[in-house]
This record gives C-alpha cells, structure tokens and sequence, in this order.
C-alpha cells in the first residue's frame, strides 16, 4: 500500500485544532471526488491528543466508582454522596461560557482542566456537608439551624480557596499559552459558577433529600 505523508509546521499563536477545523471539512468534501481506495488520515497533534482523550474516558468510570466509594465509606450515607456527586456537573455550566468569553477552544488540556476542577468542587461540598453534620451532632443544633450555621462558617474558606485558585491560575490564561491557556479558563470559569452555585445547590438539595423543612421558620 502506497502513502503520501505530509509534514507541516504550525504559525507561532495557532493549535493543531484551530487548523483542523479549517483543514479536516475540506477534505471531508473532497474525498468524494478522489479515486476509489484513496483516503487520509489525521496524526501528529491530533492524533495523539485523540489518544491521550481517549485513555482519560476509559479510566473515568472506575475513577467515578471508587470516589463514590470513598465517599460512601466516609460519610456512610448515600444521600450526601448523592449531593457530592452532582455538584460535580455544576462546574461544567461555567466552562463553555468561559471558552467562548476567552475565544478559546476545546480540547485534551480543557478535559484535563475540567477532571481537575471537579476535585475542587467535590472538596467545597465534602467540607459544606461535614459542617452541617458537625452542627447537628457535635453543637447540637436543629437541621434548620444547622445548615444555616454551615453555610455561614464556610462561606468564607470556599471563597479565599476559589480566589486563590483563579489567582493561581490567571497567569496561564493570560500568557496566552496554547497549551495551558484551555485549561486555565475551563478551571477559572467553572469554579467561578460552581462556587456561587454551590453555596446554594448544596444546602437546598440537602434540604429535600433529608427533608428538611423550614415552614416554621426555624434558624
């Protein structure tokens, strides 16, 4: 089998997918016209960034069961570990806004940056969660009064850590670096909206799970 192999060099400032996407349409329209038996295929960057994707997904499933696991073993509740666990999908509502605000693309670093902003979103729960159970069982409040109290005493360390990690991360996304710059806007961005977000998703969901009511005003 004969092959034609071409070798280019990509311009300082452009990915391998920004010129994929102009390159990989037009040979989809004009393979039709070509020969029967001729083909082509994609290497290089793209290829190796599809393998090092594809590897990521394969390993997610039984990442996601022992975390489920471990958090089951820890709080002995699958209730909390329920709450956790869906905590994890808020920080993706911030990650496509914050590629389109940063004119950036998708790609294996933003996957990376996601798997890493889902840790930090799993933390901020865990501690919001033990503090509600701290209140109940050690201070010996009522469920009303001690969500109330948990969101008050962490309000403050969930809002340094998620400051202080955008902090750390600014610098790579202005540097405009090809390959950290994705990663950088996907944790910046979908921490951004899963902090806010789970300082409220939390306790409501919390709330209805362990019914909880607050008809008569208890705080």
């Amino acid at each position: 089998m004969k092959e034609i192999t071409v070798n280019v060099q990509i311009a300082k400032g452009v990915t391998a997918t920004e010129v994929n996407n102009i390159i990989l349409p037009w040979l989809q329209d004009n393979v039709k016209n070509w020969p029967l038996g001729y083909t082509f295929e994609q290497g290089g960057e793209f290829e190796a960034s599809g393998d090092a994707a594809a590897s990521i997904f394969s390993g997610l499933p039984i990442a996601g069961i022992i975390i489920l696991l471990l958090l089951i073993a820890q709080f002995n509740s699958i209730r909390k570990s329920t709450i956790i666990l869906l905590t994890i999908l808020l920080g993706l509502i911030g990650v496509t806004p914050g590629l389109l605000i940063a004119n950036t693309i998708f790609g294996f670093f933003t996957i990376l940056g996601v798997v890493s902003l889902s840790g930090i979103i799993i933390n901020n729960a865990i501690v919001l969660l033990d503090r509600i159970k701290i209140e109940i069982e050690e201070n010996g409040l009522s469920e009303q009064s001690a969500i109330y109290e948990a969101c008050q005493q962490r309000l403050r360390p969930i809002l340094l850590t998620t400051a202080t990690t955008i902090g750390g991360m600014l610098p790579l996304w202005l540097s405009h670096d090809p390959m950290f710059e994705t990663m950088a806007v996907a944790i910046i961005f979908g921490l951004l909206f899963a902090t806010i977000l789970t300082l409220v998703f939390v306790p409501v969901l919390y709330s209805i799970l362990f019914r909880v009511s607050f008809k008569k005003g208890q705080a």
